[in-house]
């Protein structure tokens, strides 16, 4: 499989080649091409506790921060290096360099001579790979070079999961050179297990641990930080993702029964910022760009790290992702805020934490159509006593959950001084 993957990188370059460059074009990214040939501007020395850690964005950085403070706690500390993918990722990772970890850098293409050449700068005592970032060329030249690796935080999608036998078929050769696969849940554990991973178990979901590290934010803080009118109601609508489920926010938010909230909205790529303005005017508010200081009743908040304390001033949320098909966005931090969350029907990419939000009241589905959502956020904002219900259903689902970081440090930690 290895040989024909190989093949078809070879066959495809001219497509993938400018794929990257386009899109790092669009996302006005820098492509740092020296790192991701593999080249690091260091060499680094054999060490008994160095970890890899690979998270490939933004999101993906956010969740594995926990681990990334679990594996502080070990005595004596490893050596941690990340990497991430996108360049909003390295730029958000680049804030914690130093605190949470030692090194940053661009996680290779994944061609054998690119990640060949990454292995031998970094020399891992193991490896960490976040989610679902299971790259065979990388992983197969770290398994030739005895560099045993983790997924960590693992899941399996209900599309791929679906594919059956052609899942099976590429996942597998792949799985094989993964030392443990660390799900998040047992669906996904059989389900990885189902693919060929030679052991897989159940430990968690980080992002439960992630949630909680947005508490230290305080309402009054961010409400003056926005410039919030007082006593006004807010809704925080987070992680929106397509044309289609902006203009569907945008026209329940111009209802009669909300149009007297203040709205702070946080789309899930920054450069969507733009559009969602003109939604936002089309509807006849008046946005301010948060990246611009931009105060005031409706605020776009075009910025990376800060939506997961904002959420603190929201009287009702509503996440993104599910209204269109795109498989849900995160519900955990504004749950862990003790926030009311409505979201889409779509949550496949978050099935299991969607499931347990619906069991334990912590969450409302609603339809993807404008009135539907409109009369539901003006029901929850004059019924307080329904906002508190859910949203204490939703910060005790999340402490409930936690603890996957230090399960999963403990685990990492069993590979060093190892023989």
């Amino acid at each position: 499989m290895i040989i024909l993957y190989n093949l078809l990188l070879v066959l495809t370059l001219p497509v993938w080649a400018t794929w990257m460059a386009v899109r790092a074009r669009r996302r006005k990214e820098p492509v740092e091409w020296a790192e991701r040939q593999g080249s690091y501007p260091f060499v680094l020395g054999r060490s008994k506790r160095r970890v890899w850690v690979h998270a490939v964005s933004v999101g993906e950085f956010m969740a594995c921060q926990p681990l990334l403070h679990a594996l502080r706690e070990i005595e004596p500390n490893p050596e941690v290096v990340v990497s991430t993918t996108t360049s909003s990722g390295h730029g958000e990772a680049e804030k914690h360099k130093g605190k949470l970890f030692d090194r940053l850098v661009y996680f290779p293409i994944d061609v054998p001579r690119f990640c060949l050449k990454a292995l031998l700068s970094v020399k891992p005592t193991v490896i960490v790979m976040m989610e679902t970032e299971i790259w065979p060329n990388f992983l197969w030249t770290a398994h030739q070079m005895g560099i045993p690796a983790l997924v960590a935080n693992g899941r399996i999608s209900d599309k791929t999961h679906s594919r059956g036998w052609i899942a099976r078929w590429v996942y597998r050769p792949v799985l094989r050179t993964v030392d443990a696969v660390l799900a998040q849940s047992d669906t996904d554990r059989d389900r990885f297990l189902a693919l060929g991973a030679r052991q897989a178990e159940s430990v968690g979901n980080t992002k439960f641990d992630q949630a909680l590290g947005g508490m230290r934010a305080t309402s009054r803080d961010w409400l003056c930080e926005l410039g919030t009118p007082e006593g006004c109601p807010v809704i925080v609508v987070g992680s929106t993702r397509s044309e289609a489920e902006e203009a569907l926010v945008a026209d329940a938010l111009a209802d009669p029964r909300i149009e007297g909230c203040a709205v702070v909205w946080a789309p899930r790529h920054i450069e969507r910022a733009p559009e969602v303005a003109r939604q936002l005017e089309r509807i006849g508010r008046e946005p301010t760009l948060r990246s611009q200081g931009g105060k005031g009743r409706t605020v776009v908040l075009d910025t990376y790290g800060e939506l997961a304390q904002v959420y603190t001033i929201a009287d009702v949320v509503v996440v993104g992702g599910g209204f269109d098909t795109l498989g849900g966005q995160d519900i955990l931090q504004p749950m862990a805020h003790g926030k009311p969350v409505v979201h889409g029907p779509n949550m496949s990419n978050f099935r299991d934490i969607a499931r347990l939000a619906q069991e334990a009241g912590a969450a409302v589905t609603c339809e993807p159509n404008p009135s539907e959502l409109a009369q539901l956020l003006a029901d929850l904002l004059t019924d307080p006593s329904r906002r508190a219900q859910i949203g204490s259903a939703g910060r005790a689902l999340v402490e409930r959950h936690r603890g996957a970081s230090e399960r999963i440090a403990t685990r990492v930690a069993t590979y060093f001084d190892a023989p």
